[in-house]
C-alpha cells in the first residue's frame, strides 16, 4: 500500500495546507482527498509536480507499506 504520511508531515513542518497544492498545482479535489486518506491511486505525474513544487524527493511524499495479504 502507498501512503502519503511523509507528505502530510512535510507540509506540517513547513506550515502549509494541503489545499495549497490543489490551488498552486491544479490538483483535483478527489486527488487531494486520496492523499489525505491514503486511499486510491495518485498518478506519478501528480507526485512529480508535488516534488518539483516542494523541491523534495519522492520519499518525502510517499512511502510503501507492505500489505500483509501479499506476503
Amino acid at each position: 500500500m502507498i501512503n502519503y504520511a511523509p507528505l502530510r508531515a512535510l507540509l506540517a513542518r513547513q506550515k502549509r495546507p494541503m489545499q495549497e497544492l490543489r490551488d498552486k498545482l491544479s490538483i483535483g479535489t478527489n486527488t487531494i482527498s486520496k492523499m489525505n486518506n491514503d486511499s486510491g491511486y495518485v498518478s506519478l505525474e501528480v507526485i512529480d509536480k508535488i516534488c518539483n513544487y516542494l523541491n523534495c524527493r519522492i520519499e518525502d511524499v510517499i512511502e510503501h507499506v507492505k500489505d500483509n495479504e501479499n506476503c
